[in-house]
């Protein structure tokens, strides 16, 4: 329901940045651990993941970078943030949309707060924020912004109103957004387990499946 609802109302749907995501100038960017590129580069070393980043954008000509969907990285083997009985958590469960910070985040669809919090632990989100859209008249579906500013949690309280196109965010610094370069972490959820201002966004891969039948594909989102 929720994928046929997004398809049927995507020209409805606003830009999340500034930049043209479909058609514009953009590096499409693979933190996989299928990618032979990254066995010259130590991305836990937020240096060598920040040059990296510099090479891929140089090689598009880009000016902002877009990627990870249902990726599994060796990256989050950087915090113990990720660990779980079972082993480390790895498989993304949304797209990063690699910005400077400060760069300005707006709602793609009208909705309300659900939650937010900062998530500080490192590795984490950092501040976080969810929105909640309604799907029919007794649902919900949910979208998560992760790696923002502080100044993104200030003014805003649980079931405030966002109209789509509202400017919700910026993106945060690597010393507040849980030390990663600076970019948005982007996420639709179906199903939010219960949680409140926190949400998976890496999955343990033994759990691959069931993550991403709850968070889809954000391109179904993305302009």
């Amino acid at each position: 329901m929720l994928t046929d609802f997004l398809e049927k109302n995507y020209p409805h749907i606003k830009p999340l940045t500034r930049f043209d995501l479909a058609n514009g100038k953009v590096a499409l960017l693979d933190f996989s651990l299928h990618n032979p590129e990254l066995a010259s580069h130590d991305l836990t070393n937020p240096v060598e993941m920040k040059q990296y980043i510099k090479q891929v954008f140089a090689r598009f000509g880009a000016e902002v970078g877009l990627g990870g969907y249902a990726e599994e990285r060796n990256v989050y083997q950087k915090s113990t943030v990720f660990d779980t009985e079972s082993g480390s958590r790895s498989v993304h469960l949304g797209v990063d949309i690699w910005l400077e910070a400060g760069e300005p985040i707006f709602a793609p669809l009208a909705g309300k707060v659900h939650s937010f919090q900062n998530n500080a632990n490192f590795g984490d989100y950092g501040p976080t924020l969810i929105l909640a859209h309604e799907l029919t008249t007794e649902s919900y579906f949910y979208t998560l912004y992760g790696h923002l500013s502080l100044e993104s949690l200030e003014g805003i309280w649980v079931g405030k109103e966002i109209s789509a196109g509202d400017k919700i965010a910026t993106v945060g610094e690597l010393a507040i957004n849980g030390g990663w370069i600076p970019h948005l972490h982007f996420q639709i959820i179906a199903d939010l387990l219960g949680k409140e201002g926190d949400f998976y966004g890496v999955a343990p891969k033994q759990e691959k499946d069931f993550y991403l039948s709850i968070c889809p594909n954000p391109a179904l989102m993305i302009k």
